[in-house]
């Protein structure tokens, strides 16, 4: 059975999709048809916590079909699709604290204000790299925007205000590791 494609919506007749906001639901009840389909013998055997406990997941795909078409549409105007970017951040020693703190209180805000995504942030257990190094990945619609959204972050007023006065006793990160990818045909949706 082929799986069904997020309901879209004209945005402002301008020929633009973007998903609706109901989405999930939809992955739910579609869910409950297959169920439906497969007689009621088959439900009757089923685990009734088991088939509860997934209802959750549906709307997960729902949500994940929805960001993946909008990042597609927000990067169609570009010859590359989204782009995740690794990036590890060394900092000086003692100065992981200050780092996480910046990060914590204003660069995530900011990053987002100029359209990077934050998808997670790490920091190492074992040694050598515990105690002074930031792992964290975010993500662009795609290359192009990358370098845009890079470019309007580094000359934000605001972020040049918080990165002089967090690195008034001295610069926090010594070395940035940067690595652009792109996922892969058999990934899980992130």
């Amino acid at each position: 059975m082929a799986r069904p494609r997020p309901r879209t919506a004209e945005l402002g007749g301008r020929g633009e999709a973007r998903p609706c906001v109901g989405d999930a639901d939809r992955w739910v009840g579609l869910f409950f048809v297959v169920l439906r389909s497969m007689g009621s013998a088959r439900i009757a055997g089923m685990n009734r916590r088991r088939l509860l406990q997934s209802i959750p997941a549906l709307a997960l795909l729902g949500q994940t079909a929805s960001a993946g078409l909008q990042a597609t549409k927000a990067g169609s105007g570009s010859t590359s699709g989204a782009v995740y970017e690794l990036r590890i951040y060394h900092a000086y020693e003692g100065k992981l604290d200050d780092l996480l703190t910046r990060f914590r209180e204003h660069t995530t805000r900011l990053f987002e204000k100029h359209g990077i995504k934050n998808v997670g942030y790490w920091t190492p257990t074992d040694d050598p790299l515990k105690g002074k190094t930031l792992i964290y990945v975010v993500a662009h619609p795609s290359r192009e925007a990358a370098t845009a959204n890079w470019k309007a972050f580094v000359e934000d007023p605001e972020w040049i205000s918080v990165r002089d006065k967090s690195e008034a006793n001295g610069k926090l990160v010594e070395k940035v590791d940067s690595t652009f990818m792109v996922l892969t045909d058999f990934s899980p949706a992130l």
